[in-house]
C-alpha cells in the first residue's frame, strides 16, 4: 500500500470509530481557479452523521455535506494528482494526534504522525490554558534563519526584547480573535504590511496554525527585496504552508479579502491608509502601531487654556500624537468597529509602544457610530483641525 492508501484508510477508520475531528487539504497543485483549501468536519444533519466540506476560495466559501462513503470518495479524488483540483498536503486531526500526508513536486508521498498541541482547536481548553500555550518553541527552525536563536536553538541575548514583543503581540491577537468569535473553521487570511525581516509574520503564522489546527494564509509585504528573498527562503526551508512574502507596500498590494490586517510602525498617514485598506478588504481585526505623527501638528491651534502648554514644542508634539490616534479610534468606531488604544509593551523595551486594536462589530449600532462622529467633530473644532487622513479616505470611499 502507498502512503496515500494508508492515509485514506486512517481517515476511513477515524470516521467509523468517531475519532475524526477534522481534515484539512491544502497546497493545491493545479494552478487554474481560485480554490485555496478544503476543510472537512464531521457533523450531524437531521440526526444523521455527515461530512461537511467547506471549499475556501479567494473571495467566497462553498459548503457541501456528504455521507461517509461519498465523503471518503471525494477526499480521495481531491488527493488524486491526476484530478482537478488536487492537493499535495492533507492533515487529519484525530483526538490528541494529527496525521499528515505530504506529496512532493515529484510525486513522492510521505506520512508524518505527531501530537496535537492543546491549542490546536481544542474547544474544551480553558482560556488561561490557551494563553499558557501561546509562547512559541525556540526549537522552530525558522528562528535560526531569522537570527532569533543560534544553531543550538538558544535565544540570542540581543533578541530577548524582540522575543518578548512577539509573545505580547500573540497575547493581544488571541484576545482579539476571542472577541470576534473566530473558531478556526477556515484558514484565516492575514496581511502584515511593512513586515521587515518577518519576525512577527512567521510567529503569527505558526501561532495560528497551532491554535486552530489549520495553516493560515499569511502574506508579509515588504519593500526591501533582500528581506523578501530571505523570508521566502526561510519559509520554504521550514515548510511553512500558506506563508509567503512579496515585495510591495500599501500602494502596490491591495488584497481582495483579509481577516486580520497588521501594520506596525507605519509612518505618519501610512497608518491611516493601512486601516482604510483593511476595512475595504473586510478585515475583522485591525492592528496598527503608529509612529511619526506629522499630519495634524501644523494644523493645531492653541486653545486659550492650553496655550502655555503648547508653547513648548515637545508638549505640542505629544498632544498631536494623542489627538491623531484618538481621532483614528473614533473614525473606526463610526465605521462599525470597536477600537482600543493601549500601551503595547513597556517603554523599557521600545519607545514605539502604542497600539490601535479594532475589532469589527456584528450588527448595526447606529447610536455608537453617531456618538463617535459627534465626538470627532468636537475635537477637530476645539483644536482647529481641518481634516485628518483616515476621515478623508472614508469620506472618499462612500462619496457618490
Amino acid at each position: 500500500m502507498t502512503p496515500l492508501d494508508d492515509f485514506l484508510s486512517a481517515v476511513d477508520r477515524a470516521i467509523e470509530v468517531g475519532g475524526f475531528s477534522s481534515l484539512v487539504l491544502s497546497k493545491r497543485l493545479a494552478v487554474a481557479g481560485d480554490l485555496e483549501s478544503v476543510r472537512i468536519r464531521r457533523i450531524e444533519l437531521r440526526g444523521a452523521p455527515v461530512l461537511s466540506f467547506v471549499y475556501r476560495h479567494a473571495t467566497r466559501d462553498e459548503t457541501r455535506n456528504l455521507d461517509h462513503a461519498a465523503g471518503l470518495a471525494a477526499i480521495a479524488a481531491l488527493l488524486d494528482r491526476a484530478g482537478t483540483p488536487s492537493f499535495a498536503h492533507a492533515t487529519l486531526h484525530e483526538g490528541t494526534e494529527e496525521l499528515q500526508l505530504r506529496v512532493s513536486r515529484k510525486g513522492k508521498q510521505a506520512l508524518v504522525r505527531a501530537a496535537r498541541a492543546a491549542a490546536d482547536g481544542d474547544s474544551g481548553a480553558l482560556a488561561h490554558d490557551r494563553t499558557k500555550a501561546r509562547a512559541l518553541s525556540l526549537t522552530l527552525p525558522f528562528l535560526v534563519d531569522l537570527g532569533i536563536t543560534d544553531d543550538r536553538h538558544r535565544l540570542i541575548p540581543s533578541m530577548a526584547r524582540k522575543w518578548k514583543q512577539i509573545d505580547k503581540f500573540l497575547e493581544v491577537l488571541d484576545h482579539a480573535l476571542d472577541s470576534v468569535g473566530v473558531t478556526g473553521e477556515l484558514a484565516l487570511r492575514v496581511v502584515d504590511f511593512g513586515c521587515g525581516k518577518g519576525y512577527l509574520t512567521f510567529a503569527v503564522h505558526e501561532h495560528l496554525r497551532r491554535r486552530f489546527g489549520v495553516a493560515p494564509q499569511v502574506t508579509g509585504v515588504e519593500l526591501r527585496a533582500d528581506l523578501v528573498d530571505l523570508c521566502n527562503r526561510a519559509a520554504e526551508r521550514s515548510q511553512c504552508e500558506g506563508l509567503r512574502f512579496i515585495q510591495g507596500d500599501l500602494r502596490s498590494f491591495d488584497p481582495e479579502a483579509v481577516d486580520v490586517m497588521i501594520a506596525l510602525h507605519a509612518c505618519d498617514t501610512a497608518t491611516d491608509h493601512a486601516l482604510d485598506l483593511g476595512m475595504r478588504a473586510g478585515a475583522r481585526i485591525l492592528v496598527a502601531s503608529p509612529c511619526c505623527h506629522k499630519e495634524l501638528r501644523p494644523q493645531m491651534t492653541s486653545p486659550r487654556p492650553l496655550a502655555p502648554l503648547f508653547r513648548h514644542g515637545v508638549h505640542l508634539g505629544q498632544e498631536a500624537e494623542m489627538v491623531t490616534d484618538s481621532l483614528r479610534a473614533l473614525f473606526l468606531e463610526a465605521s462599525g468597529y470597536e477600537a482600543k488604544i493601549f500601551e503595547f509593551v513597556s517603554l523599557e523595551h521600545t519607545s514605539k509602544n502604542k497600539m490601535i486594536l479594532a475589532t469589527r462589530r456584528e450588527g448595526g449600532r447606529v447610536a455608537a457610530a453617531e456618538r463617535a462622529r459627534s465626538e470627532a467633530d468636537a475635537i477637530k473644532s476645539f483644536y482647529g483641525i481641518r481634516e485628518q487622513c483616515l476621515e478623508r479616505l472614508l469620506r472618499e470611499r462612500v462619496a457618490p
